[in-house]
């Protein structure tokens, strides 16, 4: 199975394209201009696939949470693909494809009583988190969460627990319980999205592309103008 997949949740824009779950080409940008960056990383994923004979089978996109902007350009482009192309949609949780960058990372970190917690910075000392087992599934509900020095105290008594991601950084100084454990290498990439949507495939998780929208998780505020002319438009 050939899959194209996309992650644009953070400020980093990063696609894969992947046979089964070994990456055949990869790029990525922090530039922060996600709608100029990915239809040129699509361009090349499409040509390089196409030189290679192959035909790509599905796309998987990041759906959140994280950036509103972000998921609503990478879910737009997926729809356009897939519904051009009569391909399946797949959508992989963001905060799974954080896990799946630990496990492959750090693997040797994981024992029975270890506890995941990605986390996505959601501004100031707020997070996207949830908590996952070492298999990847999830213990607790996806959440923005306000840390402070009581979060996690309950789970911290009992497991170890590994705190990564881009939110994590800030919570250092936060959450000081010996149980806690602070990786900082962990980045958010469309290369480990390929084993979740391999698998995701084989089981037809696939997404209904009129009408599925990703994990925005927080409603979009949209900030009003100060600019008298464009207010008046």
């Amino acid at each position: 199975m050939i899959s194209l997949n996309i992650e644009t949740a953070t400020d980093i824009c990063s696609l894969s394209l992947a046979k089964d779950k070994e990456i055949l080409f990869s790029d990525c940008s922090s530039e922060g201009n996600h709608a100029r960056t990915l239809p040129l990383f699509i361009q090349k994923a499409v040509q390089i696939a196409q030189s290679k004979g192959l035909k790509i089978g599905a796309v998987a996109v990041s759906a959140g949470p994280g950036s509103y902007t972000g998921l609503r350009i990478a879910t737009a482009t997926a729809k356009g693909l897939c519904y051009a192309s009569n391909i399946p949609l797949i959508f992989i949780p963001t905060l799974s494809i954080l896990c799946q960058a630990l496990i492959d990372r750090h693997k040797q970190l994981l024992t029975e009583d270890t506890i995941l917690c990605p986390m996505i910075d959601a501004r100031r000392m707020e997070v996207y988190t949830a908590l996952y087992d070492n298999q990847l599934h999830p213990l607790t509900p996806t959440e923005a969460k306000i840390i402070d020095s009581d979060s996690f105290t309950q789970s911290l008594e009992n497991h170890h627990i590994l705190f990564f991601g881009n939110g994590a950084v800030k919570c250092q100084t936060t959450i000081k319980h010996p149980n806690a454990i602070f990786i900082n290498d962990i980045p958010l990439l469309a290369d480990y999205m390929a084993p979740l949507s391999y698998e995701a495939y084989l089981a037809k998780q696939f997404q209904d592309i009129a009408y599925a929208e990703p994990n925005y998780l927080k409603q979009y505020n949209a900030i009003k103008s100060t600019n008298r002319v464009l207010n008046n438009i």
